[in-house]
C-alpha cells in the first residue's frame, strides 16, 4: 500500500515519455498529430480528471481549439476552417481524446454532425450563417436524430415539421442529445410527410434559444461527463423557412450520410480511449514492483500490453483508411463501421485490461484507469451501436461479394 501511495503523485497522469511517431502519415498531418499531442499532454491531461468529476464543461480548452483550428477541421478556408480532411480530423481526434475524452466529443459532434450536414447540403447562406461562427470555438452546435423511441431505427421520426405558411411548426422530442446545453444551433430531423415514412423526414437548423424549444435535465452519466446530454423538446416550435436544410424528403440520407462520417470521429476518439489506457498501463508496470522486478518483465503483463498495442493499431490503420477514402471520394461505409466497431471494442478492451494491469490502483479515480474505462463504454453505443455497425458491415460485404 505504501508504494502504491507514492506512485500516485508520479502516475496520475499516466504521461508518457514522447508521442508516438510514424511515417506512415503525409508531412503536414504528422506535424498537426504532434501538434495536437503537445496541446494533449499540457491543456487537456492536467483538467481531465475535474472535468470528469465535476462534470464541468470544457469551454476554456474549446476555445483555444478553435484558435487551432481544430473546430472546423474540414471546414473550408473561406469560411474560416481550417480546409483539412478527414484523415487530418481522425488523427486530431485521437490525440484530443487521448488527452480528455470529454473535449473529444465536443470537438466531434461540432465537426461530423453539426457542420456535416450543414457543409453536405447547406447553401452558401447557411454556411455563412451557420457554419462561419462555430468554427473559432465561441459556438458549438448539436445533432437532433435520437428520439425517445426510436433508438437505432432512425427512420421512425415521431418528431414533425409542419408547414405553417412562412414558418415551419416543430413538435416532438429528441433524446440524448451531446452538447445540448451549450450549443446555440442544432441539426434537427423531423417528418414532414408521415405517408412516406422515412422519404417524408426533412432537415432543419434550429437557432438556440428559440421560443417552444426547451431542455430537459442533465443526464448523470456513466462516463463523458463533462459534455452535457439531455432531451430537447419542441412545442410549437417556429422556425423560418430557410432553415429548411437541403431538399424536402432528404433529411433521412442526409442524417445517414452524416454518421457514416461521423464514425470516423467517434473511432478516433475512442482509439485516444484505448491509446491513454495503454500508456497508464504501460507507466504503471515500469515503476510498480513485485517479486524483486517492475512487473512490466512479468510474461503475463507483457501479454496483456502485446494484445492492447496489437488492436490499437489494427483499429488505428483501418481508421486511417476509411478516412482516406472518404477523402479521396470513394465509398467509405463499410470502412467507416469497422473502424468505428474495431476502435469502440478496443477501447473498452484496453481500458478493462488496464484496470487488471494496475490492480486495486485501477479502481480508485486517484489514478485515471477508471475514468477511461467509465469513457470507453459509450463509444460502443452513440452514433450507431457495435450491432449496428456489424449490420451495415455485413450488408455491404453482402452485395458486394454478389457483384
Amino acid at each position: 500500500m505504501l508504494l502504491s501511495r507514492a506512485l500516485r503523485p508520479l502516475l496520475s497522469r499516466c504521461a508518457p515519455a514522447r508521442p508516438i511517431s510514424t511515417t506512415l502519415l503525409p508531412e503536414d498531418i504528422e506535424l498537426l498529430r504532434q501538434t495536437c499531442w503537445d496541446f494533449a499532454e499540457n491543456e487537456l491531461k492536467p483538467i481531465a480528471g475535474a472535468v470528469d468529476r465535476d462534470s464541468v464543461y470544457p469551454g476554456d480548452a474549446v476555445k483555444k481549439m478553435g484558435e487551432m483550428g481544430l473546430m472546423g477541421m474540414v471546414a473550408p478556408e473561406e469560411l474560416g476552417g481550417a480546409g483539412m480532411g478527414y484523415l487530418a480530423y481522425a488523427v486530431a481526434m485521437e490525440e484530443i481524446s487521448r488527452g480528455c475524452a470529454t473535449t473529444g466529443v465536443v470537438m466531434s459532434v461540432n465537426n461530423s454532425l453539426y457542420m456535416g450536414p450543414l457543409l453536405m447540403a447547406g447553401n452558401q447562406e447557411q454556411h455563412e450563417k451557420w457554419v462561419a461562427p462555430f468554427i473559432d470555438g465561441d459556438h458549438v452546435g448539436c445533432f437532433c436524430l435520437s428520439e425517445p423511441g426510436n433508438g437505432s431505427d432512425a427512420g421512425a421520426a415521431s418528431t414533425t415539421a409542419t408547414d405553417r405558411g412562412d414558418k415551419w411548426e416543430l413538435n416532438g422530442a429528441k433524446a440524448w442529445i451531446t452538447n445540448g446545453y451549450e450549443s446555440e444551433a442544432a441539426i434537427v430531423f423531423a417528418t414532414t410527410d408521415k405517408a412516406k415514412k422515412h422519404k417524408g423526414i426533412s432537415a432543419f437548423i434550429v437557432p438556440k434559444p428559440t421560443e417552444g424549444l426547451s431542455l430537459g435535465k442533465k443526464e448523470d452519466k456513466l462516463g463523458i461527463k463533462g459534455s452535457s446530454t439531455c432531451v430537447v423538446n419542441f412545442d410549437n416550435c417556429m422556425i423560418d423557412k430557410d432553415c429548411l436544410l437541403g431538399e424536402l424528403g432528404q433529411g433521412f440520407k442526409i442524417a445517414m450520410k452524416t454518421l457514416d462520417a461521423g464514425r470516423i470521429g467517434v473511432a478516433g476518439q475512442a482509439l485516444g480511449i484505448a491509446q491513454a489506457s495503454l500508456e497508464c498501463a504501460v507507466a504503471y508496470s515500469q515503476q510498480r514492483h513485485a517479486f524483486n522486478q517492475p512487473i512490466s518483465k512479468m510474461q503475463t503483463i507483457q501479454n496483456k500490453l502485446a494484445d492492447m498495442e496489437c488492436r490499437i493499431w489494427a483499429a488505428r490503420l483501418t481508421n486511417w483508411h476509411a478516412a482516406k477514402l472518404k477523402d479521396e471520394g470513394h465509398n467509405f461505409t463499410k470502412e467507416a463501421a469497422m473502424a468505428k466497431l474495431m476502435a469502440s471494442e478496443a477501447a473498452t478492451y484496453c481500458a478493462h485490461q488496464a484496470i487488471q494491469v494496475l490492480g486495486g490502483m485501477g479502481y480508485v479515480n486517484d489514478m485515471p484507469a477508471e475514468r477511461h474505462y467509465r469513457d470507453a463504454r459509450i463509444t460502443e453505443i452513440y452514433e450507431g451501436t457495435s450491432e449496428i455497425q456489424r449490420l451495415v458491415i455485413a450488408g455491404n460485404l453482402l452485395k458486394e461479394m454478389s457483384m
